[in-house]
């Protein structure tokens, strides 16, 4: 019984002492900001742009510093499908059934940790857990920082859609192929609100 206190104790300290160094803050990204996702077909290409002013802001965010690296909890920037335009309706509509939009209506991007690039000011390395249609993979993406006030985070990841269980489709009876490979392209215009 003694041992069990003891052990119970401990976990109460560490529950507090952890949650000491967690900083809380929040971010507004402004309209101007840009999510691409870029991809193509054995005849053409696309580019289905995300419409920033559908966000929620503020994002709330929380963090806490370990050693080189920013590490983050719930951090999330939350997507929804249907905010991306692809130029026309048939094509939107062929974009959203490809992430099967019905069942899973948002793209999550969880913020996990921050590197800063040591031979460079505004080099970062992102960790990232990216949900696509129920699947979450994690991905490295190198990004750009630029900016005091106002900051402009930039960045390109590529990835192949097979990794979340989705099948490149074709059209046309087979004769449009699209390519399993995509590219996601982010200029984001981040400002800092007051802590929470």
């Amino acid at each position: 019984m003694k041992r069990l206190v003891i052990l119970i104790l401990v976990i109460v300290v560490l529950g507090f002492t952890s949650a000491e160094y967690l900083k809380r803050t929040r971010v507004f990204v402004a309209p101007e900001s840009q999510l691409i996702i870029k991809g193509k077909t054995n005849i053409n290409k696309f580019s289905c742009t995300f419409d920033a002013t559908n966000l929620k802001n503020p994002i709330p965010v929380y963090f806490q510093n370990e050693n080189d690296k920013m590490v983050f909890e719930e951090t999330k920037l939350i997507l929804s499908t249907r905010c991306f335009d692809c130029g026309n309706k048939p094509m939107n509509n062929d974009f959203y059934d490809l992430l099967q939009a019905k069942a899973y209506p948002e793209i999550v991007l969880n913020l996990r940790s921050v590197t800063m690039e040591s031979n460079n000011d505004n080099s970062i390395n992102a960790d990232v857990d990216i949900n696509i249609s129920g699947v979450i993979n994690s991905y490295k993406l190198p990004l750009k920082m630029y900016g005091t006030d106002t900051m402009e985070i930039s960045g390109t990841l590529k990835l192949n859609i097979n990794d979340f269980n989705i099948e490149a489709p074709r059209k046309a009876l087979g004769l449009i192929v699209v390519s399993e490979f995509i590219e996601i392209d982010l200029r984001l215009h981040v400002t800092e609100g007051t802590t929470l």
